[in-house]
Protein backbone atom coordinates (compact mmCIF):
# COMPACT_ATOMS: atom_id res chain seq x y z
CA UNK A 1 0.00 0.00 0.00
CA UNK A 2 1.60 3.27 -0.90
CA UNK A 3 1.63 6.61 0.82
CA UNK A 4 -1.30 8.05 -0.53
CA UNK A 5 -3.21 4.95 -0.60
CA UNK A 6 -2.52 4.65 3.30
CA UNK A 7 -3.21 7.95 4.34
CA UNK A 8 -6.76 7.57 2.54
CA UNK A 9 -7.63 4.30 4.11
CA UNK A 10 -6.82 5.67 8.03
CA UNK A 11 -8.86 8.66 6.82
CA UNK A 12 -11.70 6.25 5.57
CA UNK A 13 -11.59 4.16 8.61
CA UNK A 14 -12.11 7.59 10.88
CA UNK A 15 -14.87 8.67 8.75
CA UNK A 16 -16.65 5.17 9.64
CA UNK A 17 -15.44 5.92 13.32
CA UNK A 18 -17.21 9.37 13.60
CA UNK A 19 -20.65 8.46 11.76
CA UNK A 20 -21.20 5.57 14.37
CA UNK A 21 -20.19 7.50 17.78
CA UNK A 22 -22.91 9.88 16.67
CA UNK A 23 -25.32 7.19 16.01
CA UNK A 24 -24.43 5.65 18.91
CA UNK A 25 -24.23 9.66 20.98
CA UNK A 26 -27.17 8.72 23.09
CA UNK A 27 -26.17 4.99 23.92
CA UNK A 28 -23.16 6.80 24.86
CA UNK A 29 -24.51 9.04 27.15
CA UNK A 30 -26.65 6.94 28.92
CA UNK A 31 -23.60 4.33 29.74
CA UNK A 32 -22.15 6.95 31.61
CA UNK A 33 -24.91 7.71 33.39
CA UNK A 34 -25.89 4.22 34.70
CA UNK A 35 -22.24 3.67 35.19
CA UNK A 36 -22.04 7.11 38.05
CA UNK A 37 -24.98 9.26 37.64
CA UNK A 38 -23.14 11.36 34.94
CA UNK A 39 -25.33 14.08 34.11
CA UNK A 40 -26.03 14.34 30.43
CA UNK A 41 -24.76 18.09 30.25
CA UNK A 42 -21.34 17.24 31.13
CA UNK A 43 -21.32 14.35 28.93
CA UNK A 44 -21.76 15.88 25.73
CA UNK A 45 -19.65 18.99 26.97
CA UNK A 46 -16.40 16.26 28.48
CA UNK A 47 -17.16 13.10 26.39
CA UNK A 48 -19.08 12.86 23.58
CA UNK A 49 -18.44 16.41 21.92
CA UNK A 50 -15.42 16.54 22.74
CA UNK A 51 -14.52 13.11 20.77
CA UNK A 52 -16.13 14.50 17.80
CA UNK A 53 -14.48 17.71 17.85
CA UNK A 54 -11.44 15.90 17.93
CA UNK A 55 -12.02 13.43 15.19
CA UNK A 56 -13.34 16.13 12.87
CA UNK A 57 -10.13 18.26 13.17
CA UNK A 58 -8.23 14.80 13.08
CA UNK A 59 -9.82 14.11 9.64
CA UNK A 60 -9.44 17.73 8.46
CA UNK A 61 -5.23 17.60 8.91
CA UNK A 62 -4.63 14.30 8.25
CA UNK A 63 -2.96 14.73 5.28
CA UNK A 64 -0.75 17.65 6.35
CA UNK A 65 -0.07 16.01 9.95
CA UNK A 66 1.37 12.68 7.44
CA UNK A 67 3.50 14.66 4.82
CA UNK A 68 6.93 14.08 5.17
CA UNK A 69 8.19 17.45 6.51
CA UNK A 70 10.98 19.28 4.36
CA UNK A 71 13.41 21.02 6.33
CA UNK A 72 16.34 23.81 5.46
CA UNK A 73 19.40 21.41 4.61
CA UNK A 74 23.10 21.98 6.27
CA UNK A 75 25.42 23.35 3.86
CA UNK A 76 27.90 20.79 4.49
CA UNK A 77 25.72 17.72 3.07
CA UNK A 78 25.61 20.14 -0.17
CA UNK A 79 23.71 19.28 -2.79
CA UNK A 80 20.73 17.11 -0.57
CA UNK A 81 17.08 17.57 0.14
CA UNK A 82 16.24 16.91 4.13
CA UNK A 83 13.26 15.56 5.24
CA UNK A 84 11.18 14.06 8.74
CA UNK A 85 9.00 11.50 8.20
CA UNK A 86 5.96 10.33 10.35
CA UNK A 87 5.73 6.71 10.66
CA UNK A 88 3.68 4.13 12.98
CA UNK A 89 5.20 2.91 16.04
CA UNK A 90 2.98 -0.49 15.19
CA UNK A 91 1.21 -2.31 17.71
CA UNK A 92 0.52 0.09 20.71
CA UNK A 93 -1.49 -0.40 24.04
CA UNK A 94 -3.84 2.22 25.61
CA UNK A 95 -5.19 1.99 28.74
CA UNK A 96 -7.75 3.81 29.60
CA UNK A 97 -9.52 5.31 33.02
CA UNK A 98 -12.96 5.71 34.57
CA UNK A 99 -13.34 9.16 35.18
CA UNK A 100 -13.90 10.37 31.66
CA UNK A 101 -13.76 6.57 29.99
CA UNK A 102 -15.32 7.63 26.73
CA UNK A 103 -13.29 10.83 26.03
CA UNK A 104 -9.99 9.34 27.40
CA UNK A 105 -10.41 5.97 25.85
CA UNK A 106 -11.42 7.31 22.12
CA UNK A 107 -8.67 10.32 21.80
CA UNK A 108 -5.84 8.69 21.84
CA UNK A 109 -7.17 5.72 19.84
CA UNK A 110 -7.97 8.52 17.30
CA UNK A 111 -4.37 9.31 16.89
CA UNK A 112 -3.06 6.27 17.16
CA UNK A 113 -4.93 5.05 13.90
CA UNK A 114 -4.21 8.24 12.19
CA UNK A 115 -0.64 7.67 12.98
CA UNK A 116 -0.82 4.26 10.99
CA UNK A 117 -0.84 1.96 14.48
CA UNK A 118 -2.45 -1.02 15.32
CA UNK A 119 -4.41 -0.23 18.32
CA UNK A 120 -5.36 -3.03 21.77
CA UNK A 121 -7.68 -0.51 23.86
CA UNK A 122 -8.40 -1.73 27.64
CA UNK A 123 -10.89 0.43 28.69
CA UNK A 124 -11.50 0.54 32.72
CA UNK A 125 -13.68 -1.88 34.28
CA UNK A 126 -14.64 0.36 36.87
CA UNK A 127 -17.38 1.69 33.89
CA UNK A 128 -18.76 -1.54 32.51
CA UNK A 129 -21.58 -0.24 30.48
CA UNK A 130 -19.29 2.61 28.81
CA UNK A 131 -17.03 0.05 28.21
CA UNK A 132 -19.62 -2.17 26.83
CA UNK A 133 -20.80 0.78 24.18
CA UNK A 134 -16.99 1.45 23.29
CA UNK A 135 -16.83 -2.05 22.29
CA UNK A 136 -19.80 -1.82 20.35
CA UNK A 137 -18.61 1.47 18.45
CA UNK A 138 -15.00 -0.37 17.72
CA UNK A 139 -16.12 -3.88 16.72
CA UNK A 140 -18.93 -1.84 13.92
CA UNK A 141 -15.86 0.48 12.78
CA UNK A 142 -12.84 -1.52 12.58
CA UNK A 143 -11.42 -4.93 11.49
CA UNK A 144 -9.34 -6.47 14.01
CA UNK A 145 -6.22 -6.23 12.74
CA UNK A 146 -6.61 -2.40 12.82
CA UNK A 147 -8.13 -2.17 16.29
CA UNK A 148 -9.24 -4.26 19.41
CA UNK A 149 -11.04 -3.84 22.86
CA UNK A 150 -10.31 -5.60 25.88
CA UNK A 151 -12.09 -5.51 28.69
CA UNK A 152 -11.74 -7.21 31.92
CA UNK A 153 -10.28 -5.70 35.52
CA UNK A 154 -6.51 -5.18 36.84
CA UNK A 155 -5.63 -8.85 36.08
CA UNK A 156 -6.15 -8.19 32.69
CA UNK A 157 -4.20 -4.96 32.52
CA UNK A 158 -1.08 -7.00 33.75
CA UNK A 159 -1.27 -9.74 31.24
CA UNK A 160 -0.93 -7.56 28.50
CA UNK A 161 1.43 -5.22 30.08
CA UNK A 162 3.90 -8.30 30.16
CA UNK A 163 3.38 -8.68 26.41
CA UNK A 164 6.17 -6.39 24.18
CA UNK A 165 4.48 -3.25 22.68
CA UNK A 166 5.90 -0.86 20.33
CA UNK A 167 4.44 2.26 22.29
CA UNK A 168 2.31 2.49 25.69
CA UNK A 169 -0.34 5.04 26.39
CA UNK A 170 -1.79 5.12 30.08
CA UNK A 171 -4.28 7.71 31.94
CA UNK A 172 -4.32 7.09 35.46
CA UNK A 173 -2.86 7.19 39.36
CA UNK A 174 0.75 8.00 39.63
CA UNK A 175 1.10 4.32 40.90
CA UNK A 176 -0.32 2.66 38.66
CA UNK A 177 2.43 4.65 36.71
CA UNK A 178 4.67 3.54 37.94
CA UNK A 179 4.14 0.12 36.95
CA UNK A 180 2.96 0.53 33.55
CA UNK A 181 6.69 2.77 33.44
CA UNK A 182 8.33 -0.39 35.22
CA UNK A 183 6.74 -2.76 32.78
CA UNK A 184 7.60 -0.46 29.91
CA UNK A 185 11.16 -0.08 30.72
CA UNK A 186 11.71 -3.79 30.19
CA UNK A 187 11.89 -3.74 26.54
CA UNK A 188 12.77 -0.15 26.34
CA UNK A 189 9.02 0.59 25.07
CA UNK A 190 8.24 4.64 24.97
CA UNK A 191 5.31 5.64 27.39
CA UNK A 192 3.22 8.44 27.49
CA UNK A 193 2.27 8.68 31.66
CA UNK A 194 -0.80 11.33 32.15
CA UNK A 195 -1.17 10.79 36.09
CA UNK A 196 -2.18 14.03 38.37
CA UNK A 197 -1.16 14.81 41.53
CA UNK A 198 -2.12 17.95 44.34
CA UNK A 199 -3.28 20.61 41.99
CA UNK A 200 -3.33 24.13 43.80
CA UNK A 201 -5.67 26.92 43.75
CA UNK A 202 -4.49 30.15 44.87
CA UNK A 203 -6.78 33.20 45.43
CA UNK A 204 -5.36 36.51 46.59
CA UNK A 205 -6.80 39.61 47.56
CA UNK A 206 -6.72 41.40 43.97
CA UNK A 207 -8.91 38.27 42.69
CA UNK A 208 -12.39 39.46 41.71
CA UNK A 209 -14.24 37.19 44.60
CA UNK A 210 -17.20 36.11 43.70
CA UNK A 211 -16.36 35.27 39.81
CA UNK A 212 -13.42 32.92 41.62
CA UNK A 213 -15.73 31.12 43.70
CA UNK A 214 -18.27 30.34 40.72
CA UNK A 215 -14.99 29.20 38.70
CA UNK A 216 -13.37 27.71 41.26
CA UNK A 217 -16.63 25.89 42.12
CA UNK A 218 -17.52 24.84 38.43
CA UNK A 219 -13.99 22.91 37.78
CA UNK A 220 -14.61 20.94 41.46
CA UNK A 221 -17.91 19.72 41.00
CA UNK A 222 -17.65 18.66 37.30
CA UNK A 223 -18.00 14.93 37.51
CA UNK A 224 -18.05 14.90 40.93
CA UNK A 225 -14.55 15.93 41.61
CA UNK A 226 -13.16 13.21 39.99
CA UNK A 227 -11.14 14.97 37.31
CA UNK A 228 -7.32 14.79 37.24
CA UNK A 229 -7.24 18.35 36.92
CA UNK A 230 -9.77 19.72 39.44
CA UNK A 231 -8.74 22.19 41.69
CA UNK A 232 -7.09 19.68 45.11
CA UNK A 233 -6.73 22.30 47.30
CA UNK A 234 -7.66 26.46 47.95
CA UNK A 235 -4.95 28.83 49.06
CA UNK A 236 -6.32 31.70 50.26
CA UNK A 237 -5.09 35.48 51.20
CA UNK A 238 -5.99 35.56 55.06
CA UNK A 239 -7.27 39.04 54.70
CA UNK A 240 -10.00 37.81 51.95
CA UNK A 241 -10.40 33.93 53.42
CA UNK A 242 -13.83 34.92 55.00
CA UNK A 243 -15.98 36.77 52.32
CA UNK A 244 -14.26 33.78 50.11
CA UNK A 245 -15.67 30.96 51.72
CA UNK A 246 -19.13 32.56 51.72
CA UNK A 247 -19.13 32.73 48.18
CA UNK A 248 -18.07 29.33 47.83
CA UNK A 249 -21.20 28.02 49.78
CA UNK A 250 -23.63 30.32 47.82
CA UNK A 251 -21.68 29.28 44.35
CA UNK A 252 -22.50 25.50 45.59
CA UNK A 253 -26.01 26.26 45.98
CA UNK A 254 -26.37 28.42 42.81
CA UNK A 255 -25.25 25.63 41.20
CA UNK A 256 -27.22 22.37 42.76
CA UNK A 257 -29.42 23.88 45.26
CA UNK A 258 -29.97 23.26 48.71
CA UNK A 259 -29.91 19.93 48.66
CA UNK A 260 -27.01 18.62 45.82
CA UNK A 261 -28.48 15.20 46.58
CA UNK A 262 -31.29 15.77 44.61
CA UNK A 263 -29.79 17.50 41.77
CA UNK A 264 -29.72 16.10 38.12
CA UNK A 265 -26.35 18.07 37.55
CA UNK A 266 -24.33 16.30 39.82
CA UNK A 267 -22.54 12.84 39.59
CA UNK A 268 -21.78 10.00 42.15
CA UNK A 269 -18.71 8.48 43.16
CA UNK A 270 -17.71 5.90 40.58
CA UNK A 271 -18.22 2.79 43.43
CA UNK A 272 -18.15 2.27 47.20
CA UNK A 273 -14.00 1.25 47.54
CA UNK A 274 -13.83 5.15 46.29
CA UNK A 275 -16.63 5.83 48.25
CA UNK A 276 -15.35 4.85 51.25
CA UNK A 277 -12.08 6.29 50.59
CA UNK A 278 -13.44 9.91 50.22
CA UNK A 279 -15.56 9.48 53.74
CA UNK A 280 -12.30 8.70 55.00
CA UNK A 281 -10.63 11.97 54.34
CA UNK A 282 -13.32 13.39 56.46
CA UNK A 283 -11.86 12.17 59.76
CA UNK A 284 -11.11 14.63 62.36
CA UNK A 285 -11.34 17.44 59.69
CA UNK A 286 -13.56 20.84 60.52
CA UNK A 287 -16.19 20.78 57.78
CA UNK A 288 -17.45 24.29 56.52
CA UNK A 289 -20.22 23.41 54.60
CA UNK A 290 -20.89 19.77 52.74
CA UNK A 291 -20.18 16.74 54.49
CA UNK A 292 -23.63 14.50 53.87
CA UNK A 293 -23.46 11.40 52.18
CA UNK A 294 -25.52 8.49 50.96
CA UNK A 295 -23.83 5.05 51.01
CA UNK A 296 -26.63 3.24 48.71
CA UNK A 297 -25.96 6.01 46.05
CA UNK A 298 -22.46 6.81 46.36
CA UNK A 299 -23.16 10.54 47.11
CA UNK A 300 -20.60 12.72 48.99
CA UNK A 301 -22.31 16.40 49.02
CA UNK A 302 -19.60 19.06 47.66
CA UNK A 303 -17.58 19.89 50.81
CA UNK A 304 -15.36 22.56 52.39
CA UNK A 305 -12.70 21.83 54.56
CA UNK A 306 -11.26 24.37 56.94
CA UNK A 307 -7.35 24.40 57.62
CA UNK A 308 -6.65 21.13 57.79
CA UNK A 309 -3.45 19.63 58.91
CA UNK A 310 -0.57 18.88 56.33
CA UNK A 311 0.24 15.43 57.54
CA UNK A 312 -3.62 14.56 57.48
CA UNK A 313 -4.92 12.64 54.39
CA UNK A 314 -6.81 14.92 52.72
CA UNK A 315 -3.87 16.95 52.68
CA UNK A 316 -1.52 14.15 52.09
CA UNK A 317 -2.97 12.57 49.18
CA UNK A 318 -4.45 13.74 45.75
CA UNK A 319 -8.52 13.83 46.64
CA UNK A 320 -10.46 12.82 43.45
CA UNK A 321 -13.84 13.91 44.78
CA UNK A 322 -16.09 16.81 45.64
CA UNK A 323 -13.68 17.67 48.98
CA UNK A 324 -12.25 20.92 48.68
CA UNK A 325 -9.56 21.97 51.75
CA UNK A 326 -8.97 25.49 52.46
CA UNK A 327 -5.59 26.84 53.62
CA UNK A 328 -5.21 30.69 54.63
CA UNK A 329 -2.07 32.33 53.92
CA UNK A 330 -0.35 35.65 54.32
CA UNK A 331 2.82 35.83 52.73
CA UNK A 332 4.16 34.19 49.75
CA UNK A 333 6.62 31.96 51.89
CA UNK A 334 3.29 30.57 53.21
CA UNK A 335 2.43 29.64 49.55
CA UNK A 336 5.81 27.52 49.06
CA UNK A 337 5.84 25.91 52.06
CA UNK A 338 2.53 24.36 50.78
CA UNK A 339 3.34 23.45 47.35
CA UNK A 340 6.44 22.57 47.54
CA UNK A 341 5.82 20.37 50.14
CA UNK A 342 4.28 18.11 47.40
CA UNK A 343 5.49 16.87 43.89
CA UNK A 344 5.26 18.89 40.41
CA UNK A 345 1.29 19.07 40.04
CA UNK A 346 -0.63 18.28 37.11
CA UNK A 347 -2.57 21.81 37.28
CA UNK A 348 -2.16 24.90 38.99
CA UNK A 349 -4.38 27.91 39.37
CA UNK A 350 -4.07 31.36 40.14
CA UNK A 351 -6.41 33.86 40.63
CA UNK A 352 -4.87 37.39 40.69
CA UNK A 353 -5.21 40.63 38.99
CA UNK A 354 -1.88 41.45 40.05
CA UNK A 355 0.67 40.66 37.35
CA UNK A 356 4.25 40.50 39.15
CA UNK A 357 2.37 38.20 41.47
CA UNK A 358 0.89 35.82 38.41
CA UNK A 359 4.21 36.62 36.64
CA UNK A 360 6.52 35.20 39.76
CA UNK A 361 3.87 32.30 40.48
CA UNK A 362 4.41 31.11 36.76
CA UNK A 363 8.53 30.90 36.99
CA UNK A 364 8.88 29.91 40.39
CA UNK A 365 6.48 26.68 40.18
CA UNK A 366 6.51 23.82 37.79
CA UNK A 367 3.61 22.24 36.67
CA UNK A 368 1.74 20.34 33.94
CA UNK A 369 -0.69 23.05 32.85
CA UNK A 370 -3.12 25.18 34.17
CA UNK A 371 -5.19 28.79 33.85
CA UNK A 372 -4.96 32.72 35.48
CA UNK A 373 -8.54 33.60 36.70
CA UNK A 374 -10.38 30.20 35.80
CA UNK A 375 -10.09 26.53 36.62
CA UNK A 376 -10.09 23.53 33.73
CA UNK A 377 -10.50 25.45 30.46
CA UNK A 378 -6.66 25.12 29.66
CA UNK A 379 -8.15 21.49 28.26
CA UNK A 380 -10.80 23.36 25.91
CA UNK A 381 -7.76 24.13 22.99
CA UNK A 382 -6.21 21.69 21.47
CA UNK A 383 -3.02 23.82 20.54
CA UNK A 384 -2.03 23.97 23.81
CA UNK A 385 -0.07 20.88 24.96
CA UNK A 386 -2.09 18.68 27.91
CA UNK A 387 0.52 16.57 30.20
CA UNK A 388 2.09 16.82 33.58
CA UNK A 389 5.79 16.97 35.22
CA UNK A 390 7.58 14.78 36.89
CA UNK A 391 5.36 12.53 39.05
CA UNK A 392 1.97 14.35 37.33
CA UNK A 393 3.34 12.59 34.25
CA UNK A 394 5.59 12.49 30.88
CA UNK A 395 4.56 13.05 27.40
CA UNK A 396 1.93 15.76 26.68
CA UNK A 397 -1.30 15.15 23.73
CA UNK A 398 -3.64 16.91 22.54
CA UNK A 399 -4.59 18.15 18.59
CA UNK A 400 -1.65 17.81 16.45
CA UNK A 401 0.12 16.56 19.50
CA UNK A 402 -1.51 13.31 19.71
CA UNK A 403 -0.52 12.38 16.25
CA UNK A 404 3.22 13.21 16.86
CA UNK A 405 3.30 11.00 19.64
CA UNK A 406 1.87 7.60 18.00
CA UNK A 407 4.96 8.75 15.72
CA UNK A 408 8.20 7.86 15.00
CA UNK A 409 9.69 11.15 13.43
CA UNK A 410 12.10 9.18 11.15
CA UNK A 411 15.36 11.80 9.94
CA UNK A 412 16.29 11.08 5.89
CA UNK A 413 19.14 13.33 4.20
CA UNK A 414 18.67 12.63 -0.03
CA UNK A 415 21.94 13.26 -1.37
CA UNK A 416 22.82 14.34 -4.57
CA UNK A 417 25.12 12.65 -7.07
CA UNK A 418 26.45 15.21 -9.39
CA UNK A 419 28.65 16.84 -6.81
CA UNK A 420 31.10 15.12 -4.24
CA UNK A 421 33.60 17.17 -2.18
CA UNK A 422 36.19 14.73 -1.67
CA UNK A 423 37.76 16.46 1.32
CA UNK A 424 35.83 13.91 3.74
CA UNK A 425 37.38 10.85 2.65
CA UNK A 426 41.00 9.56 3.63
CA UNK A 427 43.90 10.09 3.04
CA UNK A 428 43.45 12.89 5.84
CA UNK A 429 47.12 14.16 5.21
CA UNK A 430 47.08 17.93 4.88
CA UNK A 431 43.25 18.60 5.26
CA UNK A 432 42.79 19.36 9.12
CA UNK A 433 44.06 22.81 8.54
CA UNK A 434 41.65 23.60 5.55
CA UNK A 435 38.99 21.87 6.85
CA UNK A 436 39.08 23.88 10.43
CA UNK A 437 38.71 26.90 7.88
CA UNK A 438 35.76 25.47 6.20
CA UNK A 439 34.30 24.62 9.77
CA UNK A 440 34.45 28.48 10.46
CA UNK A 441 32.97 29.93 7.65
CA UNK A 442 29.54 27.49 7.69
Amino acid sequence: MNYKTEIKYRKELLKKLLYVITKHEDAIIKALYDDFKKPAFEAVLTETNYVIRDLKETIKNIDSWAKPKKVWPTIINFPSLDYIYSEPYGNVLILSPWNYPFQLALCPLIAAVAAGNKVTLKPSELTPQTAAIISTIINETFAVQDVVVITGDASIAAELLKKRWDYIFFTGSVAVGKIVAKAAAENLTPVTLELGGKSPCIVDETANLELSAKRIVWGKIINAGQTCVAPDYILVQEKVKDVFVKFLIQEIQNALGSNPEESLDYARIINLKNWKRQISLLDNQKIIFGGQSNKDSLYLSPTLLDEPKMDSLAMQEEIFGPILPIISYVSPSDIDKVILSFEKPLSLYLFSQNKLFIDEVLQKYSFGGGCINDTVVQLVNNRLPFGGVGNSGMGAYHGKKTFDIFSHKKSIVKRGTWLDLPVRYAPYTNKLKNVRKLLKWI
